[in-house]
């Protein structure tokens, strides 16, 4: 079984954090993001994972340079210009030759799905196209899919206004498909999957859905990026569970509820509460740091108060600094 992850986007969002790293490369707990999403596909079957690229696709096989990930060979798709969600999907399957049934997961959700299970029911109903949903409160920001009884998705619309949704089901990023939908997409072409081939599919009565409560996250804005990296830790996953201090991290001040990297340094009289602190950071004497993320190698001075703060990496707070709800980039 095969699956293609998507992780070519630019990582706009998550800025400055993805100003020279690709979003699936920053870690959760003590691991990358992609390794987290492979070792799930893993689990479920999954024997190769062919990576769909375009922001920096050398970074990749840098990071894995003997060409596996978690002890799972992977193929890389680099695409010629963005194509989209659609795509890229099609441009990867392409590349890797994929003629038989595979997953496509998004690169930057996590989740405690059985995979196994999504592909049973895709298999049950005789799906052409079987998409994971989850429930959220607020749908508008996702794409949003009506199911008759059965499973089948009636309608799927992308992005609709609140009070318009069909439901509270959004698209949770995890697909099985069958690989005629390769071909839904002209060669080259630039296509949403979401927004023209999941209706497409829908149309014809072919597309199907399940709805689970496993545990669901988008890592891709500064805030549920530094929630995975909490839900890591604190045992709140089925299937993760990541140590809190990375190697070689030195704590004399005082953390609560966060995560540090390897070789952190917080110092004496300082204060790190529900924040992430990425390799190499930097917390002074007496500095104060509270739901934030600290890219690698940042370095926050002694005294300096960060509430709400997104540094980038080496990104450097002068002592006694106060910053809030604030990003700081990359140094020029």
């Amino acid at each position: 079984m095969r699956a293609v992850v998507l992780v070519g986007g630019f990582g706009t969002r998550l800025r400055p954090l993805t100003e020279d790293v690709p979003k699936p490369l920053l870690p959760v707990g003590q691991r990358p993001i992609i390794e987290h999403v492979v070792r799930s596909l893993a689990a479920g079957g999954v024997t190769e994972v062919v990576l769909a690229l375009g922001f920096r696709p050398d970074a990749f096989s840098a990071a894995y340079p003997d060409g596996t990930c978690d002890g799972v060979p992977l193929r890389y798709a680099v695409e010629p210009e963005p194509l989209d969600t659609g795509g890229a999907i099609s441009f990867a399957a392409r590349e890797a030759g994929i003629d038989d049934t595979f997953f496509v997961v998004n690169g930057d959700v996590l989740t405690d799905l059985d995979v196994r299970a999504l592909l049973a029911f895709h298999r049950e109903k005789g799906a052409e196209a079987t998409i994971h949903l989850t429930p959220v409160e607020d749908p508008s920001s996702f794409g949003v899919a009506a199911l008759d009884g059965e499973g089948r998705v009636l309608r799927f619309v992308e992005k609709p206004p609140r009070d318009a949704a069909p439901s509270n089901m959004i698209n949770a990023g995890t697909y099985v498909f069958e690989p005629s939908m390769i071909d839904r997409v002209p060669v080259g072409g630039k296509v949403s999957i979401e927004r023209v081939v999941f209706p497409a599919v829908a149309a014809e009565s072919r597309l199907f859905a399940l709805c689970t409560d496993d545990y669901w996250i988008d890592t891709g804005r500064p805030e549920p990026y530094r929630q995975a990296n909490l839900d890591a830790v604190s045992g709140c996953r089925r299937t993760v569970l990541e140590p809190g201090r990375g190697e070689g991290a030195k704590v004399d001040g005082a953390v609560d509820g966060s995560v540090l990297g390897a070789r952190v340094e917080v110092a004496a009289g300082a204060d790190v509460r529900a924040s992430v602190l990425l390799s190499g950071a930097r917390v002074g004497k007496g500095a104060v740091v509270v739901n934030s993320v600290l890219g690698r190698d940042a370095d926050v001075g002694a005294g300096a108060v960060l509430e709400d703060v997104v540094l980038g990496n080496g990104a450097i707070v002068e002592a006694g600094e106060h910053l809030s709800n604030a990003r700081r980039p990359i140094p020029a």
